[in-house]
């Protein structure tokens, strides 16, 4: 048994009317780290109903929980849930944008076709939305086919371009932080996932003299799995970052 069939077994046993108040206690917050098991159970086994009040409400683990539902439902083919999770992905709540990546991922793990049309759909939305498509779809256990891999490369880079097209009032935006600092992790699990396509086109914005494009390219090679993944083609795409900086 894990910490989420557990919960599942609580949530599936208490009356309807006793949910909300049993997320609320065991939803771990205030504090450094909300229950993720328990969303991630509530949304394996909520009413529809349930998860669409929870996903509108003001507190932010419930409506957390509510994002990661909708990833159900959206898998279910629940007309309108994609349209709600867009609008979920450029909350305030850094935890309801994290419930969104989440529901993403529950998406791709039933239909990835599927989560490819999300994603097209997405990518070229406010920079928050394309954070979310990022965090999506840069899932290890996602792109796991190469062919996966190559397509999360290829979104990456979409978006890679659109921030290096992006003027400097953009650039001081809360939202333009928070994509830049999701990019800068995501470009190496889509590469771990697909080496040679991926150094590629990261060789490539290591040498664009756009700073926030070299920063992302910089906080990557941080990433031991980068590394991991060709360790010759790493330093290569160092050396240009380096030769570029100066």
């Amino acid at each position: 048994m894990t910490k989420r069939s557990d919960y599942r077994a609580v949530l599936e046993s208490l009356p309807a009317d006793q949910v909300v108040a049993y997320l609320n206690h065991e939803s771990g917050l205030p504090g450094p780290r909300g229950n993720i098991e328990l969303a991630e159970a509530f949304a394996d086994v909520a009413d529809p109903a349930l998860i669409r009040r929870c996903a509108e409400s003001q507190d932010e683990f419930l409506a957390t929980c509510g994002a990661v539902g909708f990833g159900r439902l959206l898998a279910d083919g629940e007309p309108q849930a994609a349209e709600v999770l867009r609008s979920l992905a450029a909350d305030s709540r850094w935890r309801v944008r994290e419930g969104v990546a989440m529901a993403l991922q529950r998406l791709g793990d039933a239909d990835m076709p599927a989560l490819w049309a999300v994603t097209d759909d997405w990518v070229d939305g406010p920079l928050l939305v394309q954070r979310a498509v990022a965090a999506g779809i840069c899932e290890p256990r996602l792109l796991a086919n190469p062919d996966d891999g190559r397509r999360a490369v290829e979104v990456l880079d979409r978006i890679t371009a659109s921030v290096q097209g992006l003027g400097p009032q953009s650039r001081r935006a809360q939202e333009f932080r928070v994509l830049r600092q999701g990019l800068g992790y995501c470009w190496s699990v889509a590469i771990a996932a697909a080496p040679a396509e991926g150094f590629h086109r990261l060789e490539r914005w290591a040498a664009s003299d756009d700073k926030d494009v070299r920063w992302i390219v910089r906080e990557n090679l941080k990433k031991a799995r980068l590394a991991r993944a060709d360790p010759a083609a790493a330093e290569q795409v160092a050396a240009v970052l380096e030769r570029t900086a100066r």
